[in-house]
């Protein structure tokens, strides 16, 4: 897996925390820096360690599921990019601009989990896992930057499109596999 890919897989893993991002940004009176800072940081931090805690989970399953590995990896990321997009109307209306450590825990972690999913992908593969989890977290991080930005500006008009794009790039991804 090459670098462009691992971003791509970041930008579907992203459109969660950019979503509910957007989401933030509605919600603010004022265009807040160090908030934005903050949301975008947890946010990143759990697309970060997700994917870790996955790879070495699949580690730990064993090679026993590497002959089937591209099927796997196929019917994981198709899953999970039909999950995103079926999911992109419902974007739930009771997010604040609140960055308590309460909200920001459960918000990072609902938008994380399908980054645990792609960490056991990463298992199956030869790559490098600090490197990917880095790009996830780059990604992440400039991509909820953007999702706070737009949300206040443009409103609700892209709520639910970033979770679609998200979605439709890990399909693809994981056709690719198959192929």
């Amino acid at each position: 897996m090459n670098i462009i890919e691992i971003i791509f897989i970041g930008v579907g893993l992203a459109s969660d925390a950019c979503s509910v991002s957007i989401c933030k940004g509605l919600c603010m009176n004022k265009l807040s820096i160090y908030k934005m800072i903050v949301i975008s940081l947890w946010f990143s931090i759990f697309q970060f360690i997700m994917p870790l805690i996955g790879y070495y989970f699949g580690n730990y399953i064993g090679s026993n599921i590497k002959v089937y590995s591209h099927i796997i990896c196929f019917i994981l990321l198709v899953l999970l990019g039909i999950n995103m997009i079926r999911e992109s109307n419902s974007i739930e209306n009771d997010i604040t601009d609140s960055i308590s450590i309460k909200e920001m825990f459960i918000l990072s972690i609902v938008t994380s989990i399908d980054a645990l999913s792609v960490g056991i992908t990463f298992s199956l593969l030869s790559l490098n896992i600090f490197i990917s989890c880095l790009i996830i977290f780059i990604v992440t991080f400039i991509l909820s930057c953007i999702g706070i930005k737009v949300g206040y500006k443009f409103g609700s008009k892209y709520k639910s499109k970033a979770q679609i794009i998200g979605g439709l790039i890990l399909v693809i991804i994981g056709i690719k596999f198959i192929i």
